[in-house]
């Protein structure tokens, strides 16, 4: 497979369905909605973009890989369009959506070395 310099490592729509649907049933409370982004690269593949949108607030979490051939995942906080007045009943659900973020995005991470190893493209 070539690899494309726009194009992060490919792990199909349907495995990251399968890998947040097991995320989700392992999850006892996840108060916003997690999805898999229909999002492709120059090359027509899928690119692994998960989307997580809060519920205490409109902003979104997005998850995905950092770069083509790499294993490790990030997330991105998107910006929230006006400032917030949240009480501390708020604050403290936005805390846990975020730690379900920070859980989703090393979850996503273990699954991807594990099948990278299980698939013979990444030792150890």
């Amino acid at each position: 497979m070539e690899k494309l310099e726009d194009s992060p490592p490919r792990r199909s729509r349907e495995q990251l369905e399968a890998w947040v649907a097991e995320f989700e049933q392992e999850q006892h409370c996840i108060a916003g909605s997690i999805s898999v982004a229909p999002q492709e690269d120059a090359a027509t593949e899928d690119t692994g973009l998960v989307l997580l949108r809060l519920r205490t607030t409109s902003a979104s979490v997005i998850i995905k890989p950092r770069g083509y051939d790499d294993p490790y995942w990030e997330l991105i906080l998107t910006e929230q369009s006006e400032d917030l007045t949240m009480s501390v009943h708020d604050i403290a659900s936005l805390a846990a959506e975020y730690s379900v973020a920070s859980n989703l995005c090393a979850f996503l991470q273990w699954k991807s070395l594990d099948w990278d190893r299980q698939s013979g493209q990444r030792a150890g």
